[in-house]
Formats: structure tokens, C-alpha cells, sequence
């Protein structure tokens, strides 16, 4: 079975992006379920000629940055 694992990104405007590691694959979205629904398409859509069996891992880091006053 192969991995694909995506990079999460939260933007500023709150939704998320994600772009797989390795792949041409990249959506976007403004909720965390709608993001998994959005990968899973996307995976489909960039595997279309051919079956694929794939775990999908997202990996999702955040970052934050603040002024100590």
C-alpha cells in the first residue's frame, strides 16, 4: 500500500491548504472535513488512469509568532 503524505498549511483567512509531498496534487479549503473530502478527490482525480491503494497521512504543523510586552 502507498503513502501519500500531505502538507497542511492553515491560512491566514482561516481555511487550509494542503499539497502532497512527491505529487502534482494541491487543494484548498475552509473547513478540516471539507479539506479530507478535497484530498481524497483530488488523489482520485491525479490517479485517474490507474487503481491506486493509498494511505493518505496529513501532516499538519503550526506555527505562531507573538510580541512579549
Amino acid at each position: 500500500m502507498k503513502e501519500i503524505v500531505f502538507e497542511v498549511v492553515q491560512e491566514a483567512d482561516g481555511g487550509f491548504s494542503a499539497e502532497a509531498l512527491g505529487y502534482d496534487i494541491f487543494t484548498q479549503a475552509e473547513s478540516w472535513e471539507e479539506l479530507r473530502g478535497n484530498i481524497k478527490e483530488a488523489t482520485a482525480g491525479y490517479f485517474y488512469d490507474a487503481p491506486v491503494s493509498a494511505m493518505i497521512r496529513l501532516h499538519f504543523s503550526r506555527s505562531e509568532v507573538f510580541a512579549l510586552a
